[in-house]
């Protein structure tokens, strides 16, 4: 893996970048001035640009968001969501007809118009996880209580990630849940990166694409998945597991990933 000052180094290389939205191009606070601008500039080269993100929410809800952090409308089409992703299989009832939503007040728009379909855990067909209930945000043992006589039941995780940072504040993610239900003896359906169905809803066979992102278990490994070159942003997600550059190799070794390249936050 080798730091990369600038990606204006890198840029003709590749056709297509995908990048993550939390944590490369704002922090849930505001957005990072340098990973915009990197973004202009690949714009202004004609590269295709997806923000793809595990936000469990529908995209417009997503675009909502951005608008209030002030993004370029010029960028507000190319984002997808897992929440979009998933909210198909829903509206097709893939997984049967009514489900348990477990997750925030604020992630009730996933189901709009679905709203008679949501009922008690013990009538659902299946367990819609968005996140952690706002009551219960840190209490991860509330869940294995929760869930402990439901594994027969698929439960459909809409977020992979395990955790995210708003500002400087560590939370937890529906991939957290998920990995406890899983742990339990139940079966997860996940939609979102790392996972190759999320990039075939707009990767080309044969593009060369490259991805942009700060969580490994989700952003680099999506790339390892597809066999495509990534850069690790490193003043993210895992910024707290390592003190030193140095120390980066043993972190990917950590969690069995590989990645091209890294910067401490997108650069141009």
């Amino acid at each position: 893996m080798k730091k990369l000052e600038h990606l204006s180094e890198i840029y003709n290389f590749y056709d297509t970048y995908i990048i993550d939205l939390w944590g490369v191009m704002h922090n849930g606070i505001k957005l990072n001035e340098r990973a915009t601008e990197a973004v202009d500039n690949l714009t202004k080269a004609n590269k295709k640009v997806v923000f793809l993100s595990n936000a469990p929410r529908p995209n417009k809800n997503v675009i909502n968001f951005l608008r209030k952090l002030n993004m370029s409308e010029i960028y507000l089409n190319n984002i997808l969501t897992s929440g979009e992703a998933a909210l198909k299989s829903i509206q097709n009832k893939i997984f049967g007809e009514y489900f348990f939503h477990l997750g925030p007040l604020r992630d009730n728009s996933l189901y709009e118009g679905l709203e008679k379909n949501k009922v008690s855990i013990e009538k659902s067909n299946f367990i819609l996880c968005t996140g952690l209930f706002d009551n219960h945000e840190k209490d991860l043992q509330y869940y294995k209580k929760l869930l402990k006589n439901y594994t027969s039941k698929k439960l459909i995780c809409t977020n992979p990630d395990l955790i995210v940072h708003r500002g400087d504040k560590e939370e937890y993610c529906a991939g957290a849940v998920a990995k406890i239900f899983e742990e339990l003896g139940g079966e997860v359906v996940y939609f979102g990166k790392p996972y190759k169905a999320i990039y075939d809803i707009f990767l080309k066979e044969k593009e060369k694409a490259f991805i942009i992102g700060d969580n490994l278990n989700t952003d680099i490994k999506g790339a390892n998945n597809l066999n495509l070159d990534s850069l690790f942003i490193t003043d993210g997600v895992h910024k707290s597991e390592f003190s030193k550059e140095e120390d980066l190799p043993k972190l990917l070794n950590k969690y069995n990933i590989k990645s091209k390249y890294f910067q401490k936050e997108l650069t141009w």
